[in-house]
């Protein structure tokens, strides 16, 4: 999926990344607190979400309120990740500049060693963050210029439901 935020001078930013469930609260995802993907959810508690689905003429788009998880369910998500993923996280670097591909693999054995040392080191900056939808969007293409599109927007009491212009 496609994360969009924005930045502290309301710039847009976009990522792919993956899509770590879906529940009753909503579309949860990882980032680290120290990366643009876990900044900007800290100064804009807002984002949008975008699935598209080529081969199907398919996409779907959320947007809405995005809230840090627990510390239990930051811990238990970054505890289930691989040993490699939770070093890197360790290094607590993502999005910085990095002037020598070395130093980054020096790096990493060291955060690996942490890791087979205490398997249960928990990265405080490592954060599941869950967008709770107050719209949704579904665009269908067809074989002629007018695809359809649904929008859902969140009510009081359940969603409402709108069709829109191609």
């Amino acid at each position: 999926m496609t994360l969009s935020t924005v930045d502290e001078a309301g710039d847009p930013d976009a990522r792919v990344l993956v899509l770590e469930g879906v529940d009753r609260s909503g579309w949860p995802f990882a980032g680290h607190g120290f990366s643009p993907k876990g900044h900007h959810p800290a100064v804009h508690p807002r984002a949008a979400l975008t699935f598209y689905w080529p081969g199907h003429g398919r996409q779907v788009r959320l947007r809405g309120p995005v809230t840090p998880g627990s510390t239990e369910d930051n811990a238990a998500d970054f505890l289930g990740r691989s040993a490699t993923a939770r070093a890197e996280s360790l290094l607590a670097r993502q999005s910085q500049y990095l002037a020598d591909p070395a130093e980054h693999d020096r790096a990493l054995e060291k955060s690996l060693a942490l890791i087979r040392q205490e398997p249960s080191l928990v990265d405080s900056g490592r954060t599941l963050y869950t967008l709770a939808p107050v719209e949704a969007e579904f665009w269908q293409a067809a074989r002629s210029p007018v695809h359809t599109r649904l929008r859902y927007e969140r009510a009081t009491d359940g969603w409402e439901r709108f069709r829109l212009w191609s």
